[in-house]
């Protein structure tokens, strides 16, 4: 079944940040991972939207997992965390 990781952020130093920008995307391919959202516009409709937005599409729930723990993964973390803060969560996809 199809997963998503979703990751809300608030860059706190967006030079820093940029720096994982770049060197997230190479780190999907081989999870078969790829982004649907990446930070577009946004309308409050309800509530308050995060700064940034990012929504992953993976084949799986163990997929989004496996990227995540991935050594490629884990080594561009550091630079984000030292320059946002994140809710991150993974959710099945509908299958109906």
């Amino acid at each position: 079944m199809t997963a998503y990781l979703v990751n809300e952020i608030v860059v706190t130093d967006p030079e820093v940040f940029q720096t994982y920008v770049v060197q997230a995307p190479p780190t999907l391919a081989a999870f078969g991972g790829r982004y649907l959202v990446r930070s577009g516009a946004s309308q409050a409709v309800e509530g308050e939207p995060p700064g940034r937005l990012v929504i992953l599409k993976f084949p799986g729930c163990a997929a989004a997992l496996a990227w995540r723990a991935s050594p490629a993964c884990s080594a561009i973390l550091p630079i984000r965390d030292a320059s946002s803060t994140s809710r991150v969560y993974v959710v099945d996809g509908y299958e109906g």
